[in-house]
């Protein structure tokens, strides 16, 4: 497990961000809404604001479209303090995401506008730009490898972050929708693994890539300790399986009232790598990652509920650490 983070780094987060719109109040379905609210979106845009709020240095890595929309996503950027000097605006017919959601645990619908999106336009040139060798750590999340240029883009910033001595972090976050088929995303996912170091997946994610069934799937992340990766194979409420260089271990997840389903992997995700760089050993990182996964959940939106350090101390300080 590679444990050259540091509080003073840096990390560039590659991926989609975009405007979700809330039906509010909370609990409305959007076909009844009366009003709707405004938030950063987009998994890559959440784990940024994320790092952020813990007081981290960050930039995200992405496109975004020339209009009303791309411009929000460009202001929330500055909102939170997350660098934009890695973010190309397109001009054009591309679109930056639109999400329409629902802060509602049960029937959540969740309405996502992405014809020709504009992060799926990030390209080789763009990414050979980018000094990897001034970051950290580069994250990112498997909805930029789902089409080209920005599947090979992608694949390009992970080689060259690889080769600056860059630590490499991929969250799978498989959705069938954007793939042509299973069997491409499973060969894209399995080239994208090799140039990873720590790789976050859930269960059918897993799965997907091994192109078999849930044993497979735990059989190749258990796999992945061998080849000096780190793997953290997630099982929703049965918690979450680590397999490391150092050891395996087993964790569970925090109780709490959900609001919605949305926004609990990208909050793992930031505050797993905020604390691996507050220099916490793997299985304190993993606890803040849940933890700040079962806050994040319990809140409206995804960008503004992501906690700070001092929320997520105040958080544990109120529940048990979660059994396996």
């Amino acid at each position: 497990m590679p444990t050259y983070l540091n509080p003073r780094s840096k990390f560039v987060v590659l991926g989609r961000a975009g405007m979700d719109l809330y039906a509010d109040p909370p609990g409305a379905e959007a076909e009844h809404a009366a009003r709707f609210s405004t938030a950063l979106g987009g998994s890559s845009g959440n784990i940024a604001a994320g790092l952020a709020r813990h007081g981290l240095s960050v930039s995200l890595l992405t496109c975004v479209s020339d209009d009303a929309i791309g411009r929000f996503v460009l202001n929330e950027l500055t909102k939170y303090g997350i660098g934009s000097e890695h973010v190309r605006v397109l001009s054009g017919e591309s679109r930056t995401s639109l999400a329409v959601t629902e802060t509602r645990i049960e029937n959540t619908q969740n309405t996502l506008y992405r014809n020709n999106a504009s992060d799926l336009l990030l390209s080789e040139e763009q990414v050979l730009a980018v000094p990897f060798g001034d970051f950290d750590a580069l994250i990112l999340t498997g909805t930029a490898l789902a089409a080209n240029p920005s599947r090979e883009a992608t694949l390009r910033a992970m080689e060259h972050a690889r080769r600056a001595g860059t630590l490499v972090v991929i969250d799978l976050d498989y959705r069938p929708y954007s793939w042509p088929s299973a069997h491409e995303a499973a060969a894209t996912y399995r080239a994208a693994i090799e140039a990873a170091d720590i790789v976050v997946g859930n269960d059918d994610e897993f799965a997907v890539v091994a192109n078999g069934t849930h044993d497979d799937g735990l059989n190749l992340a258990r796999s992945l300790s061998t080849a000096d990766k780190t793997a953290i194979y997630k099982m929703g409420e049965r918690g979450s399986l680590v397999f490391s260089s150092e050891g395996s271990f087993e964790t569970g997840i925090f109780a709490v009232e959900a609001l919605k389903p949305m926004g609990a992997g990208d909050a793992f995700m930031a505050s797993l790598m905020a604390s691996l760089a507050a220099e916490l050993s793997l299985k304190e990182a993993i606890l803040r990652g849940s933890a700040a996964a079962a806050m994040v959940v319990s809140k409206f939106g995804c960008a503004p509920a992501m906690p700070t350090p001092a929320e997520l101390d105040a958080f544990l300080s109120r529940h048990s650490a979660p059994q396996s």
